[in-house]
């Protein structure tokens, strides 16, 4: 499908947002930028969820706002692969933008503390790990006193509240 046939299918939803998310979005901006220029020019705003591996180009920060979810390393994957320095401080400039971590510790807090004291002052949002209800209420349990005191945001995961680990909602 080319650029082209996507904006025309999402002009056709007539929505004020367009979210880009999926795989790493900004290791494709060449291929991007066509489609966020025209959504931009037809008046959309844009927004695009990266894990904040990849520099952005100057030009996404004309085009959109970015929600940064970088990993923690009790993601599993090695520090190199999901912390990109000169990625994240670029992201942290651009306006607008906010980082949200997935945490579900003490630990995880202090991780996210670490890298915000390397990137800078950012807008932070905490979420609780969680992939059923019961994992959500006791995650969220175990980090809201702390995300609040350490001044943070703080965030749920309304989807398994409304339809839990149920896929394709």
């Amino acid at each position: 499908m080319s650029w082209t046939d996507v904006l025309r299918q999402l002009r056709g939803y007539e929505v004020p947002l367009i979210v880009v998310s999926g795989g790493e979005p900004l290791s494709q901006q060449s291929r991007l930028m066509p489609l966020l220029r025209s959504l931009r020019e037809s008046g959309c705003r844009i927004e695009i969820e990266t894990n904040g591996t990849v520099v952005p180009v100057p030009e996404i920060a004309e085009l959109a706002v970015c929600n940064v979810s970088p990993k923690l390393s009790h993601s599993g994957d090695p520090e190199s692969r999901r912390i990109v320095p000169a990625a994240l401080t670029a992201l942290a400039e651009m306006p607008g933008t906010a980082f949200k971590f997935v945490c579900c510790s003490s630990a995880d807090l202090d991780e996210v503390d670490r890298l915000v004291q390397r990137i800078g002052p950012i807008p932070v949002w905490i979420m609780p790990e969680a992939r059923n209800q019961r994992d959500l209420d006791r995650n969220l349990r175990a980090i809201s006193d702390e995300v609040i005191a350490r001044g943070w945001n703080l965030t749920t995961r309304l989807h398994i509240a409304a339809w839990g680990d149920r896929r394709g909602v």
